[in-house]
């Protein structure tokens, strides 16, 4: 059984980061609009340079098996709670339903999922498929959401044209659909460029922290509370009733799925919210708080069923 002191290694980066922001912020040491021209920068350049890399390189039958069936069930289940929740609980528009629902079910499956697999698993080959599935089915659907609550219909049906991070999974989909590989210079360029997308999102999230804004009541609270139990709880459980008792994956598998469903939200989420200018505060602190949970989380999960 790992104990919690190894998992650290995989989020202290992230608490790193996210301090160095805050303190940027605090000192103002890039100038007034450095948040918001940070996070322009994060989705318009560095994080579809990532994903397109990403992607091309990935055969995209990776996440054809059974054990992604289950990561899947426990994330539609959780966006879908997520997104009613914001809804029916809180009152919130379409847009701040759909950030809702991704914090609930979207999982930091990169920069967090790697170490933790590799502590626990002993490998990493399940971020693949994971990534793939993010990519490829819940960010344009989420997307799509959250731009029609934002712009309207008829603008959403031209999101692929507009939204730079579905054009790089739409042209990095067709790279690994074809076989094509980018010359190596190209490629590195794009590698170097996408590197700078994490630290950076997690340096605007740490940002954000400066001046935020006073609670606004218990009602925020409890949607912050809801999100992170149902991200960190309800996602890991739901996958693994569905891995052991309909599909009976083997403890392995198991382990490897409930493991990864109960990864906190990904930063990614606060970088969308942040870009349309809903449900800011809600992605921030889904962030902040299911990465401190699941720390315990992941923990008992690998004392439970390795």
């Amino acid at each position: 059984m790992p104990s919690l002191h190894p998992l650290l290694s995989g989020f202290a980066p992230v608490w790193a980061l996210t301090g160095v922001g805050y303190l940027v912020g605090r000192g103002g040491l890039l100038g007034p609009q450095a948040e918001a021209v940070l996070s322009r920068f994060v989705f318009h350049v560095a994080m579809p340079a990532a994903l397109f890399v990403m992607i091309a390189r990935t055969p995209l039958d990776r996440f054809a098996n059974p054990s992604m069936l289950a990561f899947a069930a426990g994330t539609v289940l959780a966006t879908v709670l997520g997104f009613l929740a914001a809804h029916l609980l809180f009152g919130r528009g379409v847009a701040e339903r759909a950030i809702g629902g991704m914090a609930a079910g979207y999982v930091n499956s990169a920069n967090l999922g790697i170490p933790v697999a590799m502590q626990v698993l002993g490998d990493a080959s399940f971020v693949a498929p994971v990534v793939l599935f993010q990519i490829l089915l819940v960010t344009p659907a989420v997307l799509t959401v959250l731009d029609t609550g934002t712009t309207g219909l008829r603008a959403a049906l031209t999101l692929p044209l507009r939204n730079p991070i579905l054009l790089a999974v739409a042209l990095g989909a067709l790279l690994s659909a074809s076989g094509w590989h980018l010359p190596a210079e190209l490629n590195r360029s794009c590698e170097l460029l996408g590197g700078a997308g994490v630290p950076t999102a997690l340096i605007v999230l740490g940002m954000s922290l400066h001046n935020r804004p006073p609670a606004t009541g218990p009602a925020r609270y409890a949607e912050v509370g809801l999100t992170v139990a149902v991200k960190t709880l309800v996602q890991p459980l739901a996958a693994y009733a569905v891995g052991a008792y309909l599909l009976h994956l083997t403890a392995h598998q198991l382990l490897t799925v409930v493991l990864f469903s109960a990864l906190p939200t990904a930063q990614n989420v606060f970088v969308y919210a942040r870009e349309y200018g809903r449900g800011t505060a809600l992605a921030r602190d889904s962030v902040l708080c299911s990465t401190l949970v699941s720390m315990v989380t992941l923990s008992a999960i690998s004392w439970a069923l390795a």
